[in-house]
């Protein structure tokens, strides 16, 4: 099923933004391991919505009901269960999506894909809403690559035109960005994204960005060539967020201005390992790692459902048709998005360290 990833740490995600629940089932996961439900319930709070003035007014506590997977607190080697209850839903306010499509998102692909029978209360299963199983399932997958040394973090790298400071692809310092309310390096960078944000707002319309992510502590030589490479499972996974257009990793598509000489990463000994002086692979060569942070950036569009008129079709009469999108709906997801990132990262690199 496409709601389903992983080769040794399976992800199965369930649910529709307006049904009665989400959820996700994680299998695979090694017996005896303490989960600190804390931790967890406070990672899944930065992706909560209805929290400010920036992100959509539908509020969702977005605290998860483990049904099963753990005993005396200890995963116990069952499929690891936790649902959320969707609460604050107004199914009303996408009476008109289900003839009429909104531009740019998943309205029309899925009418085809599924004969007119998919769910468009609040975008259905394609809808932001289930990240927050994501992020349930990155948060418990976090915990354990911690105790392997292993560490996931991110921050905003742009909204619109504007730029937070870039990690320093080969040393990612300890700073915890993630208890900022809005994650960023350059605070004052931050203001002025967060100024595109309502800008955006104001106009009934929306903005896009990019996040950075980065991971440190994952040894040399994890991963395959070709089809199993690490960047490919990262990227199949990342993509599977919503909104997700395009993924670089290391420098990018900033290489193709570069000669080899400028883009290559010098080898050298670093105390009792070998090290790179510059991490312009982003810490994987050949699709396996080389001991450098594991960093990546990842882009998402602007919000599809906005206030403004759009030209639309009726599927019904076969005709064109104005569109003015209902609902709540965030101007920009990128800050909400920081913490999926994270999560999904967490659980991509425990289930290739599970080999």
């Amino acid at each position: 099923m496409s709601s389903m990833t992983g080769k040794n740490i399976k992800i199965s995600v369930f649910g529709q933004s307006h049904s009665a629940a989400i959820g996700v089932v994680i299998d695979g996961l090694p017996a005896g391991y303490i989960v600190d439900f804390e931790r967890v319930n406070a990672f899944m709070a930065r992706r909560a919505p209805g929290q400010n003035v920036l992100s959509t007014p539908r509020k969702e506590a977005d605290l998860p009901k483990v049904l099963s997977g753990i005993a005396g607190g200890a995963t116990c080697g069952a499929p690891l269960c936790a649902v959320i209850r969707n609460g604050n839903t107004r199914s009303g306010d996408y009476s008109n999506i289900k003839d009429c499509p909104r531009p740019s998102h998943a309205d029309y692909a899925a009418f085809v894909k599924y004969n007119g029978a998919n769910d468009v209360a609040g975008g259905g299963h394609f809808s932001g809403r289930l990240t927050a199983p994501l992020c349930f399932a990155g948060a418990v997958c976090m915990q354990l690559l911690e105790k392997k040394g292993i560490f996931v973090k991110s921050h905003i790298y742009s909204i619109a035109d504007e730029k937070d400071t870039p990690f320093d692809l080969v040393n990612i310092t300890e700073e915890d960005i993630s208890s900022k309310d809005f994650p960023v390096i350059d605070g004052e960078a931050g203001k002025r994204m967060a100024a595109k944000i309502l800008e955006a707002r104001s106009h009934a319309d929306s903005v896009g960005g990019i996040i950075e992510c980065a991971v440190t502590g994952v040894p040399a030589g994890v991963g395959d060539p070709m089809f199993d490479g690490i960047e490919n499972i990262i990227a199949k996974n990342i993509f599977a967020i919503p909104a997700v257009k395009g993924i670089e990793f290391g420098n990018g598509f900033d290489c193709t201005r570069l000669r080899g000489s400028e883009n290559n990463d010098p080898y050298y000994i670093d105390g009792n390992k070998i090290a790179t002086k510059t991490n312009n692979a982003g810490g994987i060569t050949g699709g396996i790692t080389t001991g450098m942070p594991i960093v990546f950036r990842a882009a998402f569009k602007p919000t599809s459902s906005i206030g403004r008129e759009q030209d639309s079709v009726s599927l019904s009469k076969m005709e064109n048709q104005k569109l003015i999108v209902k609902g709540r709906h965030d101007p920009c997801i990128v800050q909400r998005a920081v913490p999926v990132v994270e999560a999904v990262t967490a659980f991509t690199i425990l289930d290739v360290l599970s080999d």
